[in-house]
């Protein structure tokens, strides 16, 4: 059985099919579960500076000097990063390098 999506409304994760709907108790929003799974495959669209569209498994560039929170670790720009995940979210890329695993933002990588 497949986990309910969460919320488009509120983003909560406590969700339940009931019927051909998906209903949200938090926020108490509905939504049809046909639509969701027919929108599935082009929910996730990321696209890098230059405007291409970004997949699983691609590799990036980064084009800027990113300094890390918290830390003195700065990502030089022209760092390449190999094999990117696509996560939601204001920071859309997950990714792991020399200095460690981090989301970024796609409009500071450019694909490889």
């Amino acid at each position: 059985m497949t986990t309910p999506p969460p919320c488009p409304h509120c983003s909560m994760d406590n969700t339940y099919p009931d019927g051909d709907l998906y209903i949200c108790p938090d926020c108490g929003h509905e939504w049809p579960q046909q639509a969701d799974e027919a929108g599935d495959e082009d929910a996730l669209v990321v696209k890098d500076a230059n405007g291409q569209l970004l997949s699983d498994g691609d590799s990036v560039v980064l084009i800027k000097d990113l300094k890390v929170k918290g830390t003195s670790t700065t990502l030089k720009v022209g760092t390449k990063i190999k094999g990117i995940r696509l996560v939601g979210g204001d920071h859309a890329v997950d990714c792991k390098t020399d200095a460690g695993s981090f989301l970024l933002k796609a409009e500071f990588l450019k694909k490889a």
